[in-house]
């Protein structure tokens, strides 16, 4: 489940903003006083969205910005003129901040931000250059075998795979075992 942190500098700010917040139901997780303390939080987090002013104490938002990690997204509070120097990517509100649109805007970030991870865990994982290496492996050792096509070599490879339960980089190395050791 995604988070929210409030990073201000003045703590009763960031209470206010809270406090906006949980009128729509939206819990923020910490509020921190400085990016540090943000930063700190995020890593004890899974993911969501940072709500920080224009001017924090201990860095700049766009270093702030930076060092977040890609399951986290920033939401910048500024004035109109320093608006004009922020990223264009970058998800802003202007002061001053009408309740109905910060809590819109904080609950469109959590929910694209919760789409895009379900995105990203519904992808497979890439295989590493060793586990391509034991597919390709046992595939060329059943084609030279077994007189199989690549295709033929590598459905064999993915069916085994099925029906025993296991990875096909798993069943890669109990074909190549199997041939090495017999």
């Amino acid at each position: 489940m995604s988070s929210i942190i409030i990073v201000l500098p003045k703590l009763e700010d960031a209470k206010q903003i809270k406090d906006i917040l949980a009128r729509r139901g939206l819990t923020a997780a910490a509020l921190c006083t400085t990016a540090s303390m943000a930063l700190a939080q995020v890593h004890q987090l899974d993911s969501g969205v940072v709500i920080c002013s224009y001017r924090i104490r201990d860095m700049h938002y766009t270093q702030l910005a930076e060092y977040l990690p890609d399951y986290f997204d920033m939401l910048l509070l500024a004035s109109t003129s320093e608006l004009e120097s922020a990223p264009h990517d970058m998800v802003t509100l202007t002061y001053p901040i009408r309740p109905n649109d910060l809590a819109s805007t904080v609950e469109m970030m959590l929910a694209q931000l919760d789409r895009r991870l379900k995105k990203r865990k519904s992808q497979p994982k890439k295989r590493t250059e060793q586990e391509q290496n034991y597919i390709n492996n046992a595939k060329w050792l059943l084609m030279e075998r077994n007189h199989m096509t690549e295709q033929e070599a590598f459905r064999y490879i993915q069916k085994s795979s099925m029906d025993s339960g296991t990875n096909m980089v798993e069943t890669a190395q109990m074909i190549l075992l199997l041939i090495y050791d017999g």
